[in-house]
């Protein structure tokens, strides 16, 4: 990535949101300049941002220009706009609970405060705080991983996912800056290649071992006792711990608690949602089937007759985590009490 932010704001209040488009990663580094909240939204929808923390930082600069774009002309008009433009926002993908975060923290200071300049400085401390976030959750994390550990990962959970360094791997990249010559396996992560195209591209430019792995075959490296801990991220916890990540994590940690391997959630205080008693009352996203039947832009089903199952996401029940990694320390063993005193 070199000196490329995956998200960063250029200029004032007539500035403009610039993203790496993720859906050209790693052919091609692009950076996307936008200046209409329409774009951001449709960036978020196709994927070319994406992770929970990153969404929810995206989100609140699309506000802003959201709100500009509307030019209102007094507070009443202003307060109207940012309401009205926090809801389209909110309601670009349904499962991060970061991006309804963020769009319900620029509403409230647009509502306070009905100007530009105290949306953008809101979008900005959101912006700010993700970074620190990050640290502190790459702090945490990063004694639990033992020396020379294999670890193996699910998706994209790194500098592409957040504002940061990542969430599990940023314990990964904490780690490796402590001197621990750990080596990963990122797990492909169909349908979308997260893990092959984006997670494997972090670690090599950042000189960590890696390789790849189809989904399928992670639970059977975990059989053979090749990995030693998991660590993934969540787009939204409820109170008692369930998780939502990528579709494909519950298998993770069916085949971890089945061998004894422990298997970690990295995620911010900011990816919890304490209003939702359990893992069920999670919104699930299904995308469209195209992204089952084709790759690389081919037909690799048959044309007719055949359709497909696309949940996005699956939800792990917290008894079967070793530890939630959070910004505010690590919560285990996994329970509604504990998440409750951990995060207040």
């Amino acid at each position: 990535m070199g000196m490329t932010p995956t998200i960063a704001w250029q200029g004032d209040i007539d500035g403009r949101l610039e993203l790496i488009d993720q859906t050209r990663l790693p052919a091609e580094l692009c950076v996307l300049r936008l200046e209409r909240v329409d774009d951001v939204i449709d960036a978020i929808r196709r994927l070319a941002v994406r992770g929970a923390p990153a969404i929810g930082v995206a989100a609140g600069y699309a506000i802003v220009l959201g709100v500009r774009e509307r030019v209102p002309t007094d507070a009443t008009t202003f307060r109207r706009a940012c309401s009205e433009v926090a809801a389209r926002v909110a309601a670009a993908r349904p499962t991060a609970i970061n991006l309804g975060w963020a769009c319900g923290r620029l509403a409230r200071r647009g509502e306070r405060e009905p100007t530009l300049g105290a949306l953008l400085a809101e979008a900005r401390a959101i912006h700010a705080e993700d970074v620190a976030l990050c640290r502190a959750m790459g702090e945490n994390g990063a004694p639990l991983i033992p020396d020379r550990a294999t670890v193996l990962t699910h998706c994209n959970t790194g500098r592409l996912a957040t504002a940061g360094d990542g969430t599990a791997l940023a314990v990964v990249f904490e780690a490796w800056r402590r001197g621990n010559r750990l080596r990963v396996i990122a797990d492909e992560t169909r349908p979308l290649l997260q893990g092959a195209r984006l997670t494997a591209w972090e670690l090599a430019a950042e000189g960590i071992p890696v390789d790849v792995a189809t989904d399928g075959a992670a639970p059977a490296l975990i059989a053979r006792g090749e990995v030693d801990i998991v660590l993934v991220g969540a787009d939204r916890i409820a109170a008692n711990g369930d998780a939502a990540n990528k579709i494909g994590t519950y298998a993770l940690a069916l085949a971890c608690r089945e061998h004894g391997v422990p298997m970690y959630v990295v995620a911010p205080s900011s990816s919890f949602d304490l209003s939702l008693p359990d893992g069920a009352h999670i919104p699930i996203e299904d995308r469209a089937a195209d992204e089952v039947l084709t790759l690389g832009g081919q037909r690799i089903a048959p044309p007719a007759g055949v359709g497909a199952r696309n949940p996005a996401f699956d939800v792990t029940p917290g008894r079967l985590l070793g530890g939630l990694v959070t910004d505010r320390g690590v919560i285990r063993p996994v329970t509604t009490e504990n998440v409750k005193r951990v995060l207040g």
